[in-house]
């Protein structure tokens, strides 16, 4: 089994958000975990939240352990407060599933 996150945010700085992703990468992978899908969305048509969404991806990882540590490692805590917060408005966990 797996565990995955399906995220939506609204990137307001793509750039910024491309650094974010280059930068934390590493520290995803070293977890045993991966982007599985990433999509920009032109156009929200139902959404469950008033904050925009432009950005929907998912997140896999090996087990929810280490989803919960990777979103805590330091490493991980530092390049999302040098790059995240100044890209990112806001952040929707969708769903989050074993599989």
């Amino acid at each position: 089994m797996a565990y995955e996150i399906l995220v939506g945010l609204n990137v307001t700085d793509d750039v910024q958000y491309q650094e974010y992703r280059r930068a934390m990468t590493p520290i995803l992978e070293s977890y045993g975990a991966n982007f599985g899908y990433d999509f920009k969305i032109a156009e929200v048509l139902i959404s469950q939240t008033d904050e925009p969404i432009n950005r929907v991806f998912t997140i896999r990882f090996p087990n929810e352990e280490k989803k919960d540590r990777f979103f805590s490692d330091p490493a991980y805590t530092e390049v999302k407060s040098e790059y995240f917060q100044r890209a990112v408005e806001s952040t929707n966990i969708i769903a989050s599933y074993e599989i």
